[in-house]
Formats: C-alpha cells, sequence, structure tokens
C-alpha cells in the first residue's frame, strides 16, 4: 500500500464537497477502567460537565466551518462511558451537530450506556435529548463472568437497564462477549439463547480478544488466564451464527447482529469507507478530500486534559491530519467491507474511488480464496463464505499485499 502524505501542519483543511457524514463524539471518562479496555477511556474524581460540553460544542464549530456541507446521517456518543454524560450536555451536542450540518431525514442518534441503576434512570433524558437509539454494554449475563470482565453491575441490574431501555427507546443494542476463560459450548449456548429472548433487534456479540496495554494482556502474559483453543473458538463462532440467524437477527458484519432494517448505520458508515468526523479526545475520522476519493484523515489528542486545553486555546484538539490518497482508501474499504455478510458492491466501490479492482488485491490469492470456497467474486460484488468468515484476518492478509 503506498505510503499515505503527511500534512506538514495539523491545521484543518477545508472542503466543500457535500457528503453524507457519521458524526463520533467521544466521551473518555468511567467509573472504572475494565481489565480488556483498551480504548481511550479514563478514571476521574471529578469532571467539569460545563467545561466539557462548551469544548465539544466548541470543536463541532470550528470543525463545521472547514467542512460546511455534510448532512450528519448519524450521531453517536461513544467512550469512555456516554452515559455517564448529564442529559443536557447530549442535547446540547444534537443541537449543534444538526445546526452546523443538515441531518438526514432518517438520523440515527445512539448513546452507549452501562447498566448500572444510576445510570438508567438517565435514561429518558437521554430520549428527551433527542437520541433514538441505545447501545447497552452488558457484557454477560453471567454474574461470574462478569467479575471476571471487572463489570460495576450483575446479571440482574443487567436485565434492569434493558427493561428501562426497552421501556424508552425503540431500538436497543446490547453487547455480550463470549470465548471466555473455561467456557463451554452449553454456558454460551444457555446465556445467548437468554439474551435471544429479550427481543432486542440488533446484539453485538465479541469474542474476548486481548489487546496489549490491557491489564488482560499483563495476566495472560503471566499466564494468569488461557483463552478457548481454535477448534474451540470457531465452534462457539458456528453456534453463534446458527443462534442468531434463528431468532431473525442474523451477523450483518463479523460481530454485528441484526433483524433486517435494524443494522447500526452509523457503523456501517465505517465498514462502507464513507466520510466521518471524530469530535472529543482521541476520536479519529476521515473528512471528505478536495478531489474524488481523497480524505483527510484526522485524530484528535488522546489525553482529555490536553485536548481540552487545545479547544480552548485554538478551537479545536486536533493532533495529527494526513491526506489518504484514493489508491489508499479503496484498499481500506476492501479491508473493512469484507468485515459486512454481504460484502462489497464493487460497482459503488469503484465510483466511489476510480481505482480498477485488480490493481489493489492479489490476483492468484483471489483465485485460490475462490477455489478453496472461501470468498465470492462475481466482478461487481466480493464477499467472504460462510467458511471464509472465521477467517478472516486471515483471509485479508492473502488478498491484499
Amino acid at each position: 500500500m503506498p505510503a499515505s502524505k503527511k500534512a506538514e501542519q495539523p491545521n484543518l483543511p477545508s472542503s466543500t464537497v457535500a457528503e453524507p457524514a457519521a458524526i463520533y463524539v467521544h466521551w473518555p471518562f468511567c467509573l472504572k477502567k475494565c481489565p480488556y479496555c483498551d480504548f481511550n477511556s479514563h478514571v476521574r474524581e471529578t469532571v467539569s460537565h460545563k467545561s466539557w460540553r462548551e469544548a465539544l460544542l466548541g470543536e463541532i464549530e470550528t470543525t463545521a466551518a472547514h467542512f460546511p456541507n455534510l448532512t450528519a446521517k448519524s450521531i453517536f456518543f461513544g467512550g469512555g462511558t456516554p452515559s455517564l454524560m448529564e442529559p443536557e450536555t447530549v442535547a446540547a451536542v444534537i443541537e449543534s451537530v444538526i445546526h452546523h450540518w443538515a441531518p438526514a431525514s432518517d438520523i440515527e442518534i445512539t448513546l452507549e450506556a452501562n447498566p448500572s441503576s444510576v445510570e438508567a434512570r438517565r435514561f429518558q433524558g437521554y430520549r428527551n435529548a433527542g437520541v433514538n437509539r441505545l447501545s447497552v454494554g452488558i457484557q454477560s449475563l453471567n454474574d461470574k463472568a462478569l467479575k471476571f470482565l471487572g463489570r460495576l453491575h450483575s446479571a440482574e441490574e443487567a436485565l434492569q437497564a434493558l427493561n428501562v431501555a426497552r421501556d424508552n427507546f425503540d431500538r436497543v443494542s446490547f453487547d455480550l462477549i463470549y470465548a471466555l476463560p473455561g467456557q463451554t459450548l452449553d454456558e454460551w449456548r444457555t446465556e445467548l439463547t437468554e439474551a435471544l429472548r429479550f427481543g432486542s433487534s440488533h446484539l453485538s456479540l465479541y469474542q474476548l480478544t486481548i489487546e496489549e496495554g490491557t491489564a488482560f494482556y499483563h495476566q495472560f502474559q503471566r499466564g494468569k488466564f488461557s483463552l478457548p483453543d481454535e477448534d474451540l473458538a470457531v465452534a462457539l463462532f458456528d453456534m453463534t451464527q446458527e443462534l442468531t440467524a434463528a431468532a431473525g437477527l442474523p451477523a450483518y458484519e463479523t460481530s454485528n447482529h441484526a433483524a433486517p432494517g435494524e443494522q447500526s448505520q452509523h457503523n456501517m458508515t465505517y465498514w462502507q469507507g464513507d466520510a466521518y468526523v471524530g469530535i472529543g479526545p482521541g476520536a479519529h475520522g476521515r473528512y471528505p478530500g478536495t478531489r474524488q476519493g481523497e480524505a483527510f484523515a484526522h485524530a484528535q489528542i488522546k489525553r482529555p486534559e490536553d485536548w481540552l486545553s487545545a479547544v480552548v486555546s485554538r478551537g479545536t484538539g486536533l493532533e495529527t491530519l494526513e491526506l489518504i490518497t484514493a489508491e489508499d482508501r479503496a484498499v481500506e474499504a476492501i479491508l473493512t467491507g469484507l468485515r459486512l455478510t454481504e460484502g462489497i458492491d464493487l460497482d459503488i466501490w469503484q465510483q466511489k474511488f476510480r481505482q480498477k479492482f485488480g490493481s489493489v488485491v492479489d490476483k492468484s490469492a483471489l483465485d485460490a480464496l475462490q477455489t478453496s470456497g472461501h470468498i465470492i467474486y462475481t466482478g461487481n460484488r466480493l464477499a467472504l463464505t460462510a467458511k471464509g468468515r472465521p477467517l478472516l484476518n486471515f483471509i485479508l492478509g492473502k488478498l491484499v499485499a
């Protein structure tokens, strides 16, 4: 892949391109750092909500001045723990986004929440603020597993929070982590079956991965626990696909399952290689470029206090900026698009990036993957087969040099 051209100064560029974009807003604070988490999340004794509200609004205003013609197709409050935000802050951010960027008629506005009782009482406030989709970080319906994962809630509290969420939102998603140390097929079947009975229209189901720099990483390196072997991990994945499909929530992405029409439109933006804007500490984005297929990749200052100071002094917490060529974006869109069950519409891909498919993939690897039954390539569509989906990372390594 050709190297991206680095911008000389981390100043915001400008573009009058009219393009739909997903708006990501990062709230970096948590009550406790989970041992598996490598996100930009921090524990602080006190947080000035007024200062953070003003800073988030300031960065939105500065960004919109440089990219005025975007359409906000979605807003996503991620973290950290966004359900620690005051509802009035959420309302102010939503109001600012739709003031500066014309909202799509069916704009999706998601907030991630933790299921503690204190945060659950805020759910009505978030609905009144304009949130229309809630994503609840359950992680497990088993108390022993929750303790291992370092969560602050019990399985009973999780179910209570889901009921409160369902009372307040038409669209509710929740996360579960599986393939935990010692977890059997029967245990996961029981837990997933209980989750599916809740009737949510969307589930995010992740196998536990050990990320460098986390508490789990150091414990794993010292042999404190082990993960399921490859055969069991594949069996757990396969059973997950079978149970969710039978319940009407088939996988539309490697780890995400939804009823028809209930896919996360915000996350689809990432996977389909479209524009997105990152607001808040450590947030990343892809602004539209000034030429067809190009984009400006940006990353905001990661440490919350440093980001806050930068926004106060210059209106943005921008730290790095790169010009991503159309060819590099085309490759990115293959890497992310193959996560989707439907795969990649190559006609749209070519129109968007102005690239020839044969120039960015290894043709011999593609032929071999077709012959082995891991990939479907019809000329205008590229997708993994059911056989290929559990081997996504391996296949991407072969397909894109």
